[in-house]
């Protein structure tokens, strides 16, 4: 009978860490240092949080770590949250809001990356990529651009190798 094993989390694991940082620089030799680096993850709704879901916290910590590896300063990045649909309370700041607000404040240059996506798709690609762009633009800014997720890069194969190896 084949088992199975489940990793429920790897928010905090230094290789994911790594590899999230490794793409920023990437990104950023080839179009730029961004004014903020906005971290967007995919809401929930505010009672799964006030239930005591962990969620919330991880994608924070998540930011500081990457933040940190990049030596990011608390005032060059922001967490936010993606995907909010529906009458129900979901947390915040929402990423749209916090992309037409930081426009309106003046900042001209941002980056986006949404490290809770292991793989691009339509969410990454059209709500974040194509809409939220859009809407930074819209609202005043110049400079707006998509850090794809890790995808099939190396180093992300190699944490998802690190993680399942005591498995195998």
């Amino acid at each position: 009978m084949p088992e199975l094993h489940f990793i429920n989390t790897y928010h905090d694991h230094p290789l994911y860490i790594q590899s999230l940082a490794d793409s920023v620089r990437a990104h950023i030799q080839q179009h730029g240092e961004p004014e903020k680096l906005v971290l967007s993850y995919h809401g929930m709704p505010q009672r799964y949080f006030d239930s005591g879901d962990p969620y919330y916290c991880f994608c924070q910590k998540t930011s500081r770590l990457v933040a940190e590896n990049l030596g990011l300063d608390k005032n060059r990045y922001i967490t936010s949250f993606q995907s909010q649909f529906g009458r129900e309370e979901w947390i915040k700041p929402d990423t749209s809001s916090t992309l037409q607000q930081l426009a309106k404040e003046g900042t001209k240059k941002v980056a986006i990356i949404c490290p809770g996506f292991s793989a691009d798709c339509l969410e990454t690609i059209e709500e974040i990529g194509e809409e939220n762009k859009h809407i930074f633009i819209e609202a005043g800014g110049d400079n707006y651009t998509y850090i794809p997720a890790l995808n099939a890069a190396d180093e992300h194969v190699l944490l998802m190798a690190a993680l399942t190896e005591k498995y195998l």
